[in-house]
């Protein structure tokens, strides 16, 4: 269908009164957003039944993203800048008096992840779709995804996420893909003429699964890949005979069982219910993809399997489908009758992990009891890969019992998802170059000795079309009026504005593009939640997943301190400073949900002390989501990227933020070591330990947080504050924050993540950016010069080296 003004008015104005009976005129916000999405809707389609027309017709190889997470972001937005029909459709708009924006803000974040992971995996079929690669996205279609975050007396509260609620006018429901899918139940071995034997699964709990297909598309082409995330229903949904006899309840009893396994993302796993539970999502979504393409692959070419890895390939994203390598031994060995030895190389070639972590204690295992109950033939293929796995290290390495229960798939009772991915697949890679060599050196140092040609680094990166090209249009136009466009494609094209960071007019303009968006960020919070902040003041910015590495804890810490200093020396001559929050902590994580409680108390007591002028003030932006984010990525003058070295991976939250020209602050950690590598160190502000000073304090354990007390007076302030009733007139409230610092917490050693040992120097660096800040002049050519050194960092770069090194992907042409 092609594109023009008047047919889209037109088609628009028809699908309001079709779907909605009302008129333009009449029609609610909902009711015009709905029409505005089916009208896009119908010119992605025909892009995206050619797409898939194409690959079947040709043939091609496909890699398909396994993935507990994508947190995708609203579809509307991304879909319109993606076809390059931004201006037009504002435009149509426009003339029938309806402001976009007011439309684009109906639809609801998806409920599809939780944080760096999915949004990763969003950014990474952005770039498979606009790099023209076939591609599919494989997960689960949560109903309510992680929760919707309330923040209650200073607590996080968990709500459910209806998404959904209104309908899903993206997805498409393909009823003719659906997969049995079976769990428990025993296996029975049957001799075949042959001799072989043969693995029959009985007296199963059967659950169908169901596809729906979300479109992908691609920047400025005519590629529209698949979004295929898989839905729980009953094979029997209603029991007639139970509803007759009154039995309401049992009458639909399996489809409520079903139902449950799709309801929520990472479901509390501190009990057996909730592990089960998140085990049977992970086998569901895997089991089902395997089967399907198999399926599909045997229609096209034939039952003839052995060239299955030519036209498939399997990314494992994390090890959450990492069962991905038992379940296409079992396919292929079970149900189309192929040797072992053959199906494992098969699997091999196909199959390709991703390493999200460096700590050990969070690669993924599962207890032998749970896991032969619910998967017994999976089990047996485990066991099984774990066998031969073992042989070859005694071959190797002899009877050495400690390597091999080091790295044994299954060793102490337990199932070791991680080990399962290395073994069974020809690719490991990790997401940072520091990340990668601490596989190779520390955490998975054994495998490395092992499979030296698996592993590989794959920096991660982002998709500048979401975070720039949609998330600051202000700034995009700005940028595409100096250097023109080719950045949407080519984020290296940015580099040319390097020398404009000495163009005093450019950077002008540059900062008032950071002002307009950071008035916007205040007029939201002041709509929100009733706060006044000062748009002139140092927005400083840390929003990500809420756990203790990550260090939210140090960032309050400094608040604290700096509100100490405040309240003796009131004249204190410090540059206005907004520290804003936003953070969601597991359900279950208690320590972390008493850190947003405490970044609350403190927003509280600061917030509220006329004393201090105003001079700091602190906000917690509730419910952190792609689209809050997007409001307030642009208006950061400082990104909090101040993880413990050597514990986070990567981050995607760093790049982001450098996109938009906001200097960083950070460890040398994760992918801040490369930004500060791009930057030359210019316009980063590094604090702190580094990674093998992290790794060496760890193992000689020699650190006693109670010197750096004894010797920092404005540290003793900060942990006297925590229990002398100035945050809260319950002064234990805070005691085991106060006591995992100083003396150690249940089991933990004392201030296990260096907060404390780290304190001094990330004060130091906090200096240094207002000082820094008051030289305007200087800081917008760090500003600038953040954004024009982004290049490397788009996920177009990492996606090519995926495609190119591990799946020999080729992109196909799509034409129309």
């Amino acid at each position: 269908m092609t594109f023009s003004k008047e047919n889209f008015k037109n088609q628009f104005i028809s699908n309001v009164r079709t779907l909605s009976r009302q008129t333009v005129e009449n029609a609610t916000k909902e009711q015009l957003y709905e029409a505005l999405a089916f009208t896009i809707r119908d010119y992605v389609t025909d892009k995206w039944l050619k797409t898939h027309e194409t690959y079947d017709k040709e043939g091609v190889k496909i890699v398909c993203y396994l993935s507990m997470e994508f947190l995708m972001g609203r579809f509307l937005g991304n879909a319109i800048l993606n076809m390059s029909i931004y201006d037009e459709v504002k435009e149509v708009l426009s003339e029938l008096n309806i402001d976009y924006n007011t439309i684009e803000n109906v639809e609801k974040d998806p409920g599809l992840g939780n944080g760096g992971l999915g949004r990763l995996a969003a950014c990474f079929l952005d770039s498979l779709s606009t790099m023209e690669l076939p591609a599919y996205g494989c997960g689960i279609r949560y109903h309510y995804g992680i929760f919707e975050q309330k923040i209650e007396n200073g607590y996080q509260v968990e709500l459910p996420d209806n998404w959904l609620e209104n309908g899903d006018i993206w997805g498409v429901k393909r009823h003719e893909y659906a997969q049995e899918i079976k769990f428990g139940g025993t296996v029975r071995a049957v001799k075949q003429p042959d001799g072989r034997y043969k693995f029959i699964q009985e007296n199963y709990e059967s659950i169908m699964a169901v596809p729906y297909d979300y479109p992908v598309v691609g920047y400025d082409n005519n590629t529209v890949n698949t979004l295929r995330l898989w839905d729980a229903y009953a094979k029997e949904a209603f029991d007639l005979q139970s509803f007759n006899a009154g039995d309401y309840t049992k009458a639909v009893a399996n489809q409520n069982i079903a139902k449950t396994l799709t309801e929520v993302l990472y479901p509390a796993d501190e009990h057996y219910a909730g592990k089960e539970l998140r085990l049977r999502q992970q086998y569901f979504f895997v089991s089902a993809t395997i089967q399907r393409i198999v399926s599909k692959y045997k229609k096209k070419f034939g039952n003839d399997l052995s060239k299955f890895h030519e036209k498939y390939a399997l990314q494992l994203n994390d090890t959450h489908p990492s069962i991905a390598v038992a379940e296409l031994m079992r396919v292929l060995i079970d149900e189309n009758d192929m040797e072992w030895d053959e199906a494992w190389e098969i699997t091999k070639k196909c199959c390709a992990y991703t390493n999200h972590t460096i700590m050990s204690e969070a690669l993924e295992k599962w207890p032998i009891e749970l896991f032969s109950r619910l998967l017994p033939r999976i089990y047996m293929i485990v066991e099984e890969i774990n066998k031969r796995f073992c042989e070859m290290l005694i071959n190797r390495y002899g009877h050495d019992a400690n390597k091999i229960r080091n790295m044994a798939v299954v060793a102490d009772g337990q199932i070791r998802m991680a080990y399962l991915a290395i073994v069974g697949s020809h690719s490991v890679n990790g997401v940072a170059a520091l990340h990668t060599e601490i596989l190779k050196s520390q955490e998975l140092k054994d495998f490395y000795e092992v499979y030296p040609d698996r592993f590989n680094n794959k920096t991660n990166g982002i998709t500048q079309r979401r975070w720039l090209g949609h998330a600051n249009p202000a700034l995009s136009s700005l940028i595409t009026d100096t250097i023109g466009d080719g950045w949407y494609k080519d984020l290296s094209e940015l580099k040319k504005l390097d020398k404009y960071a000495e163009d005093k007019e450019f950077c002008k303009k540059f900062m008032q593009v950071k002002s307009e968006n950071k008035k916007k960020l205040a007029d939201y919070f002041k709509q929100t939640k009733g706060i006044d902040i000062d748009p002139n003041s140092i927005f400083d910015i840390q929003v990500k997943r809420l756990h203790e590495y990550k260090r939210q804890l140090l960032n309050i810490f400094h608040v604290m301190s700096l509100y100490n200093k405040l309240k003796v020396f009131p004249g204190l001559d410090i540059v206005p400073r907004t520290f804003i929050f936003g953070a969601k902590s597991a359900a279950g994580y208690s320590r972390a949900k008493l850190i947003i409680k405490l970044i609350n108390s403190v927003a509280e007591l600061v917030n509220n002390d006329e004393s201090i002028e105003g001079k700091i003030k602190v906000v917690f932006a509730e419910n952190y989501r792609v689209s809050l984010a997007e409001l307030l990525i642009p208006a950061a003058d400082v990104s909090e990227q101040i993880s413990t070295a050597s514990k986070e991976a990567s981050g995607t939250g760093n790049m982001k933020f450098m996109l938009n020209g906001a200097v960083t602050i950070g460890t040398l950690d994760g992918a801040n070591v490369e930004m500060a590598q791009e930057l030359d160190n210019e316009g980063i502000f590094i604090f702190g330990m580094k990674a093998n000073e992290v790794i060496e304090e760890q193992n000689k354990n020699t650190y006693n947080p109670w010197d750096v007390y004894n010797f920092s007076s404005d540290v003793r302030g900060v942990m006297n504050m925590l229990i002398n009733g100035t945050l809260d007139p319950n002064t234990e409230l805070f005691r085991e924050i106060y006591d995992a610092c100083l003396n150690g917490y249940n089991g933990s050693r004392a201030d296990q993540y260096y907060v404390l040992k780290d304190f001094e120097s990330y004060c130091k660096a906090q200096q240094d950016i207002e000082q820094t800040y008051r030289n305007k002049e200087l800081w917008a050519k760090m500003a600038v010069h953040n954004t024009a050194c982004s290049g490397k960092f788009s996920s177009d770069r990492t996606i090519k080296e995926y495609a190119d090194e591990i799946w020999k992907l080729t992109p196909k042409h799509i034409e129309i």
